[in-house]
């Protein structure tokens, strides 16, 4: 089993407070996240955006692996994930996550990578750990 480490520290109340974020890598250390981050567009990170670029780049690898196992190999993939949080009836949740992947696979048919695209969408560990809908738009360049 492999374990990774994220942590958060939060000061103060929910729309005056201000929290940070880091991980075990360090490659976030102690980044500001907070209410007016999140829902007022006030600049720094928050866990939508997170979950967004665990997703996207989690996907990226699992195409990568799907191609290879194909025979192919891709000279570039680009993904992005928009995570969409939504008010409902208990408060906030986290809908649904959309990928748009556009990637260069040299030798691949649009068949091949759409297998490869919709296989990697519905089999990434993120994937799987998101209850929400997924959508993808995949284009082979």
């Amino acid at each position: 089993m492999i374990q990774k480490k994220g942590s958060a520290n939060w000061k103060g109340s929910l729309t005056e407070g201000t929290g940070t974020i880091s991980t075990e890598s360090r490659v976030l250390e102690n980044v500001n996240y907070g209410f007016k981050k999140r829902f007022e567009g006030e600049p720094g990170s928050n866990p939508e955006e997170l979950i967004g670029a665990a997703h996207a780049s989690c996907f990226s690898m699992a195409l990568s692996m799907i191609l290879g196992e194909a025979g192919f190999t891709a000279d570039d993939i680009s993904t992005e994930a928009t995570v969409s949080l939504e008010k409902n009836d208990d408060g906030f949740a986290v809908t649904k996550s959309h990928l748009d992947v556009k990637a260069s696979v040299p030798n691949a048919t649009a068949a091949d990578f759409d297998k490869a695209a919709q296989t990697a969408k519905e089999n990434c560990p993120i994937s799987k750990l998101l209850d929400t809908e997924i959508t993808m738009k995949a284009e082979l360049v």
